[in-house]
């Protein structure tokens, strides 16, 4: 991965506490997945930031090479990667994900 693209996804990462690589935006979800996780995190109050992966084709296939995880969305918190649709919404419904954001 070139390091200038490597910067970017870094800097978004760290850009808020919660942040969301997603296909759509929070208020225009463009698949089911990215919508499950912003109706997740809305509904446990996490502020948190986003970046639509279709609207940059290199940060789309970048952010799966930078975590070696081959799906949209991927849910970051305090800049570490957490995982997908089917684990934000276990660690929501477990408890683990307001633990997680503090």
């Amino acid at each position: 991965m070139e390091q200038e693209l490597k910067d970017k996804i870094e800097s978004l990462i760290k850009s808020e506490n919660v942040f969301l690589f997603m296909k759509g935006t929070p208020e225009m979800p463009q698949c089911g997945f990215s919508a499950g996780v912003v109706t997740t995190l809305k509904q446990l109050g996490i502020p948190f930031g986003s970046f639509n992966v279709l609207s940059d084709m290199k940060i789309r296939e970048g952010i799966k090479e930078y975590t070696n995880w081959p799906t949209i969305p991927q849910l970051y918190i305090k800049g570490e990667f957490v995982g997908g649709h089917d684990i934000a919404v276990q660690m929501a419904q477990s408890g683990e994900l307001l633990k997680k954001v503090g």
